[in-house]
């Protein structure tokens, strides 16, 4: 199977296009659009407040110490202009149909079109991550994710798509309902015309991951989803299975963590070679297996290269913080010193 890139197969992954379907299965959500402009004037990188009225303590107290790190840096009219940008700047309405479903739903977790914000989930108290009850919580994590950047324009959505006319797009803020997910038990599967293949989620190593009658229990419950959920569209009562949290697309920018698009698709010819074996077919898994697996986390901070500026990531080299800072830093600082004095 190769990768399909056309406009109609990627917009079958907007939310809103397949939620719908799923909504037995899947946690409730809403979707709020039309956003308009002011929303991604918010989201642009040099936009540094959130709107007037969405404020709580925590996006305070943040913003307080960016506002505060920008303006020693700035000269005294840059600092007028900064200081009264957030006065300016404020979406009543959108805070309001915001505040509507998080008072339904008690606590949300956001994300756009295709993008989640699990990137900036460092923003928050790790014993609840991505757990949002105000507004100003949203945008706190919206203005820290680089994800959600792929959903901004239509040229990056479709890029790769083989078309010439590209089909109407609208930025949409999914607010789905807050609950605890534990993440060792969370996979990813692959449909390649088939069930194909499922990875473990969170790249920790977890010893019960490695138990041969879990690892058929997460086979099998993935091949019953499939079966009885997701081809025949939901039209079943509901029974003991897994929830649906996302879909991907079957393209270049999906990461496929444990597997590559190569692996894939030899285990889907193993697959469909011939009919007894389809018969007795079960998606490959693939679980970090021990901590000195080649994909293991090692308990580092999940997505720890967004937290940091990307010239410094560039600059670094893979060296450690302290070489960094003792010869890196002061390389470079030398470097534009002397361009500067020429």
């Amino acid at each position: 199977m190769s990768i399909v890139n056309n406009d109609g197969y990627i917009l079958a992954f907007q939310f809103t296009n397949w939620y719908p379907s799923f909504t037995r299965v899947s946690p409730e959500s809403a979707a709020i659009r039309p956003l308009g402009k002011d929303f991604k004037h918010l989201l642009e990188p040099d936009s540094i407040f959130v709107p007037e009225g969405s404020e709580d303590v925590l996006v305070e107290k943040f913003w307080s110490r960016v506002v505060e790190n920008t303006l020693s840096d700035d000269s005294d009219d840059e600092r007028e202009d900064i200081a009264t940008a957030g006065e300016r700047f404020s979406l009543p309405v959108l805070n309001e149909r915001i505040r509507f479903v998080i008072r339904e739903y008690k606590a949300v977790f956001p994300k756009l079109n295709f993008s989640s914000l699990k990137d900036a989930s460092w923003v928050l108290p790790a014993s609840s991550p991505l757990k949002c009850t105000t507004p100003g919580v949203i945008y706190l994590l919206l203005k820290s994710s680089d994800f959600i950047t792929h959903d901004f324009s239509i040229e990056s959505v479709f890029d790769g798509c083989r078309t010439d006319n590209l089909p109407v797009y609208e930025l949409e803020l999914i607010l789905r309902k807050w609950y605890p997910v534990d993440r060792s038990c969370e996979v990813g599967c692959f449909i390649l015309t088939t069930a194909t293949g499922i990875m473990q989620r969170d790249t920790n190593f977890y010893d019960f991951m490695i138990d041969l009658e879990i690892q058929k229990t997460i086979r099998t419950t993935f091949c019953n989803l499939w079966e009885r959920v997701v081809r025949p569209n939901w039209n079943f009562p509901q029974k003991d299975c897994g929830h649906v949290i996302d879909f991907n697309p079957y393209a270049p920018h999906t990461d496929l963590l444990l597997f590559t698009y190569e692996e894939l698709r030899e285990v889907l010819s193993k697959a469909t070679r011939d009919a007894s074996v389809r018969r007795k077919f079960l998606p490959e898994l693939r679980v970090i297996d021990s901590l000195l697996h080649p994909a293991a986390t090692r308990s580092m901070p999940a997505y720890q290269h967004n937290r940091v500026p990307i010239e410094a990531l560039t600059l670094s080299e893979g060296r450690n913080i302290v070489e960094f800072g003792e010869i890196t830093w002061r390389e470079e600082v030398t470097r534009v010193l002397r361009e500067d004095d020429t």
